[in-house]
């Protein structure tokens, strides 16, 4: 077997490892999910000298004081979505594209704001070298959604917010679900809002620890 052959079959074997023991070992239980985790290789999306890191338990640096969620955390955003396969999804802030195409896997389409090109750039081109064909990616601020294309069955925020930003809450369909970190500097919660009639149903999902969502509604661009 060649090099690249057994680099491979490592990198399954630490997907593999990855979702049982990291998502299944938790409470990550929708299959579709697990599914997706199992199929998609996160080590296409970080530095190859990161490669065999890829799989591990923790976030990983992209550039640009930008992360790459650790698995767990992906995993249970997008369970909290509650994704059956016809939904319109907003994704707010792109990042390497590993959630994005976890997505995209699972969802009919996937809107996506990026405000740095470089990473942008980047993703666009995995999801290009990957052939998919239901994302549609632009640079630019993320908290104030996507409004051409609203409402969104789910929105889900990659970064944290100090509050819930009013335009992403005006842009979520009627049922709709809308997962995103709150709070402040390296300590915020993950909560998942439910738009109902009049207000939205808010459940905490776990303390978590994101960079900040920077722009009009959320935090300055120097927050950080």
């Amino acid at each position: 077997m060649s090099l690249f052959g057994e680099k491979k079959h490592g990198y399954k074997y630490l997907r593999e490892r990855m979702v049982e023991l990291q998502l299944k070992g938790r409470d990550i239980t929708d299959e579709q999910v697990l599914q997706a985790f199992l199929k998609i290789e996160r080590h296409r999306f970080v530095e190859e000298s990161l490669w065999d890191r890829a799989y591990d338990d923790c976030p990983l640096p992209i550039g640009k004081n930008q992360t790459i969620s650790q698995p767990y955390i992906v995993a249970l955003m997008t369970q909290a979505l509650e994704l059956k396969g016809i939904e319109k999804i907003l994704e707010i802030g792109t990042g390497s594209g590993y959630q994005t195409v976890i997505l995209a896997r699972l969802a009919s389409q996937v809107f996506t704001i990026e405000r740095h090109f470089e990473l942008a750039k980047s993703a666009r081109a995995i999801f290009d070298t990957m052939g998919i064909q239901n994302i549609a990616l632009r640079i630019g601020d993320g908290t104030i959604g996507w409004q051409e294309f609203a409402p969104y069955n789910g929105i889900i925020v990659t970064a944290a917010a100090p509050k819930l930003p009013q335009s992403l809450a005006e842009q979520v369909a009627l049922g709709g679900r809308l997962v995103i970190p709150i709070g402040e500097d390296f300590g915020q919660i993950l909560y998942v809002f439910t738009k109902r009639e009049t207000s939205f149903d808010k459940k905490f999902l776990c303390p978590c620890s994101f960079v900040p969502l920077i722009g009009i509604e959320g935090w300055s661009n120097n927050f950080r």
